[in-house]
């Protein structure tokens, strides 16, 4: 494959203005010039872009590898301002291009499905919203902020909420539920302000919704997300289908796990996989992308090639540390054309499932980083998960280089705990569609809201006397609510597709490996739907999309 530049050297600068508004003048003038082909117009407009796309990524990965550092904090800010500036630009590109007599040549050039996601892109945006969508990133940038910058005394050593999260899965039960009240004290504490923040945010994200002319801000939500083949009622007859079919499993299944440890089940039981505990990371955080060496080595060459290349050129930040934001994510360098991997883990077993996770993100776009524009590069984010969550439970047969003699019983909780996500990330979005649909509730109705839908979704659920989470507030920690709206039941899509990946790979893993690599390859070429039905998954909006999934896992499990 080709080479990488070591990370270390790469220092985007950030972009002249003056001289980024002549070049998308010039893409502009191109796009509006029914003698200029299409792709030509596309090509200016890439490389008018891309340069100022990769100080943005860039300038936005230092800010979550060290929130505290004022410089970045400030960069940060920057790149939130470019934004907007990019959006108008774009905005206005975007109209010449759509406006073109030639479209079905446009089409062409760059799929079908590209033209529609633009289309609803422009649908999306307008500049007299501009101000507020700044507004919207500071605010989301500020719970970020906030999260990272929590220290936590916890029995004699300062945490944050990242590494004191490892102590939730520790052997010992009275540690895990001492963890769990020290989180949830700070969450309670600083209540007032993370209901404020959202407050704002609610505020916000209603009135650009209502300036656009759209009902409520779930119509705005989908246009950002650019769901061009399905609508709200096809989210919530899903839902609905997770209710009734996938509920009951996951139910039981989390009884028959506190009967396995003889508890009364609690919130710090719940990602314990059973009597014989959690499942340690034998290679360590410290060892843990040499592991991955080792695993994609003997999973498949062409992943193997690429994460050597990423890993040895330092295109990876594994472990968590004072200051660096928690959770994991995969950014784009868009003048190199390479991912980069962003993790925190904090030396539990979850840190080789969000390694092999963002390595799936990795490992399609430069699948399809040849792509003319950068948008045939990316899917759309429930598409993007397939990818991701797909690799997952591919790299079943691997797992010893994580989990050495205990693979097994990380395969058992990692299937147990994808079956259980799902009703979650279903709750998650039908939060987010209640909070949109009624803009004006309070603080305190919101938290009601999320209580009965721990009840509907996850009756498996206690609290016992936790402070702030036996209230309705767990929904709280839960950064895309704030920061990425809607972006949460393409996850559950994604796991439904990925849950049918597995089943495949039981049986014939090397051909289901051929599909994920074609499915890679497609980029955001098509639509979800489409691309489901490209690689012989069912769509999740199908009658009956769960029937074989859960009987595929109810019999796994029963032999395992």
């Amino acid at each position: 494959m080709e080479s990488l530049p070591s990370f270390a050297t790469l220092a985007p600068t950030e972009p002249d203005r003056a001289a980024l508004q002549a070049a998308y003048a010039a893409a502009t003038t191109l796009a509006a010039d029914p003698a200029t082909p299409p792709s030509e117009a596309v090509q200016a407009w890439e490389a008018a872009c891309r340069p100022a796309r990769q100080w943005q990524s860039w300038t936005r990965l230092r800010f979550h590898q060290d929130t505290s550092d004022p410089a970045r904090r400030d960069g940060r800010k920057r790149a939130d301002v470019l934004e907007g500036e990019l959006k108008k630009l774009d905005d206005t590109l975007l109209e010449a291009l759509l406006a073109r007599a030639d479209r079905a040549a446009l089409d062409d050039a760059v799929s079908p499905a590209v033209t529609a996601r633009w289309a609803a892109t422009r649908a999306g945006y307008s500049p007299a919203i501009a101000d507020d969508l700044l507004a919207e990133e500071e605010l989301a940038a500020e719970y970020i902020a906030l999260k990272a910058a929590a220290r936590i005394d916890f029995r004699g050593t300062e945490h944050s909420l990242v590494t004191l999260a490892k102590e939730t899965v520790a052997a010992d039960r009275g540690t895990r539920e001492a963890a769990e009240r020290a989180r949830w004290s700070w969450f309670d504490a600083n209540r007032g302000t993370l209901d404020d923040q959202f407050d704002r945010l609610v505020a916000l994200r209603d009135g650009m919704a209502k300036t656009l002319g759209l009902p409520d801000f779930v119509a705005l939500g989908y246009l950002r997300m650019q769901r061009i083949d399905y609508g709200r009622a096809d989210v919530a007859k899903f839902r609905e289908q997770v209710r009734t079919r996938l509920v009951p499993l996951a139910d039981r299944l989390m009884r028959e796990r506190a009967a396995d440890m003889d508890v009364e089940l609690r919130l710090w039981d719940e990602a314990i996989p059973g009597k014989k505990g959690p499942t340690p990371l034998v290679c360590g955080m410290d060892g843990l992308g040499d592991a991955g060496i080792g695993a994609f080595d003997r999973l498949d060459p062409a992943i193997s090639a690429f994460y050597r290349e990423l890993y040895g050129q330092g295109w990876m930040d594994l472990g968590a540390r004072p200051g660096k934001a928690g959770g994991g994510f995969c950014t784009w360098m868009h003048d190199v054309r390479s991912p980069y991997v962003f993790c925190s883990g904090n030396g539990s077993s979850s840190d080789a499932k969000t390694l092999v996770h963002e390595v799936g993100h990795a490992f399609q776009c430069w699948s399809s980083r040849e792509a003319p524009v950068s948008t045939c590069v990316f899917p759309t984010y429930e598409s993007a998960e397939i990818h991701s969550m797909g690799l997952e439970h591919l790299a079943w047969p691997v797992l010893d280089a994580f989990f050495g003699e205990r693979a097994d019983d990380f395969r058992r909780d990692h299937l147990v705990r994808g079956l259980r996500f799902i009703p979650y990330g279903v709750a998650v979005d039908h939060f987010q569609h209640l909070v949109y649909e009624n803009p004006t509730a309070t603080p305190a109705e919101r938290h009601a809201m999320w209580a009965e839908l721990e009840r509907t979704y996850m009756p498996w659920r206690h609290y016992g006397d936790l402070p702030h989470v036996s209230d309705g507030g767990y929904w709280q920690i839960q950064r895309h609510i704030y920061a990425r709206p809607f972006y949460y039941i393409d996850y559950t899509l994604a796991q439904t597709c990925a849950l049918q990946l597995w089943a495949s790979s039981l049986t014939d893993h090397a051909g289901t490996m051929e599909r994920y690599h074609a499915l890679c390859q497609k980029g955001g070429t098509l639509p979800f739907q489409a691309l489901c039905a490209s690689g012989g998954l069912t769509s999740p909006f199908a009658d009956g999309c769960l029937d074989a999934v859960v009987t595929g896992a109810e019999e796994w499990l029963a032999s395992h």
